[in-house]
């Protein structure tokens, strides 16, 4: 009798840690802010998905800028208090083709530190004996703005073997170095051991461009440095038009990869501003708007989304996008932007037939629902080429100013 109350109190206890547990993670995962259309008439539980007992009895009817929902367990239990943010009808013109982009980096990214071979034997690097890490953002020296490579190569050779003082710039905090350069016997130069960077490019996809504000948002994840994994703090950028004139084919445990150049680089089409977790977002012109696909669409918000058939806006030849038709498999929930926000398998026979599916460069290729723009592709996964990830619209459109 007593070990089968010892069994039942077990499994009673090992039920509310599971219960527990699934409560958690639900309330964590509701976003402390929702955006719905003006005059919307929402319902908490038709916004959020969890598997949990909270109600709200009445509808909300959003019409001021700012409103908020009460989540309630049980009925009577508050939980979470959410942001209700009503947004006006946005329409943007779908991108789909391919741009070039070019970034210059906010001073210099050091991606490598090394040991300098001086008169007198091998000194360990000057620049991490001070603390400067791989990441960091050398910014200034000697007080000076050091925007190049050459600039920074060139106030370390005057220094004659004096103390530096180098400003980092790690996590948006600026720090100061006190560094000795070393004379380097094979050239007889001052260094301070170490390798940077100070300007990427490549091509990728325009997801949008909203007309009335100049604004474009690309990618829909951020450029990172090769090295690192950095993501690239922007100084000044630029987007020109792009062809794509090759593609490797993605197969299990190898991406495959759009292949494209830049056309008329003299000709910029766009400037970048902001390189974050979201993408790529800037001012451009009227240029970004494409000939066939030049219809502007309304936007779908989240909870507007739904599991089942959608397309993707893309290009896997020239410089002219085609629709393809896509699953949408699962909607995931985020509380904090991100660039995986829903899984997404393409089942086009003609995509898969060419590429495999998804392929580096397709990011930023416009997710179409219900003749809404509703996300942008963002990632493949390396063992199943046919599918991957995408990002909710109003998480750039937020990144972009927009929202």
């Amino acid at each position: 009798m007593k070990k089968k109350l010892y069994c039942m109190v077990c499994w009673i206890f090992i039920s509310l840690l599971i219960f527990s547990g699934n409560l958690f993670n639900n309330i964590s995962s509701i976003p402390s802010t929702i955006y719905v259309h003006e005059g919307q008439e929402i319902e908490s539980n038709n916004i959020i998905e969890a598997n949990i007992f909270y109600t709200k009895n009445h509808l909300n009817k959003i019409n001021s800028n700012n409103d908020s929902i009460n989540i309630n367990l049980l009925g009577f239990l508050p939980v979470k208090s959410v942001s209700v943010q009503s947004v006006p009808d946005i329409k943007l013109y779908p991108g789909g083709q391919p741009v070039g982009v070019k970034i210059n980096t906010k001073g210099v990214l050091v991606v490598a530190l090394c040991d300098i071979e001086t008169k007198e034997g091998k000194v360990i690097s000057p620049a991490s004996s001070a603390s400067i890490n791989v990441g960091d953002s050398i910014v200034k020296v000697n007080n000076k703005i050091i925007k190049t490579a050459e600039e920074l190569v060139y106030e370390v050779k005057c220094s004659e073997g004096r103390d530096i003082i180098v400003t980092v710039e790690r996590e948006g905090k600026e720090y100061s170095k006190k560094v000795v350069p070393q004379l380097a016997e094979k050239d007889q130069s001052y260094k301070i051991g170490l390798w940077v960077r100070d300007y990427t490019s490549g091509v990728g996809t325009l997801t949008f461009y909203h007309k009335s504000s100049k604004t474009f948002g690309a990618l829909g994840h951020p450029i990172t440095d090769i090295d690192t994994g950095t993501i690239l703090t922007v100084d000044k950028g630029e987007i020109v038009n792009s062809s794509i004139i090759s593609y490797k084919k993605g197969e299990k445990g190898s991406p495959g990869e759009l292949r494209g150049l830049f056309v008329d680089e003299d000709k910029i089409i766009g400037k970048v501003e902001k390189n974050t977790s979201c993408g790529i977002y800037g001012k451009g012109t009227n240029k970004l708007l494409d000939n066939k696909y030049s219809k502007a669409m309304k936007i779908g918000l989240r909870n507007e989304i739904q599991v089942g058939p959608a397309q993707i806006l893309t290009t896997i030849d020239g410089s002219e996008p085609e629709l393809y038709d896509i699953k949408i498999e699962k909607l995931i929930d985020q509380q904090e932007p991100g660039s995986k926000s829903m899984v997404i398998k393409v089942t086009d026979e003609r995509l898969l037939k060419e590429t495999g599916g998804i392929v580096q460069g397709m990011s930023g290729s416009p997710i179409i629902q219900n003749d809404k723009i509703i996300g942008a592709v963002t990632h493949v996964l390396i063992n199943k080429p046919d599918v991957g990830y995408g990002i909710y619209i109003e998480w750039m459109l937020k990144d972009a100013g927009i929202l």
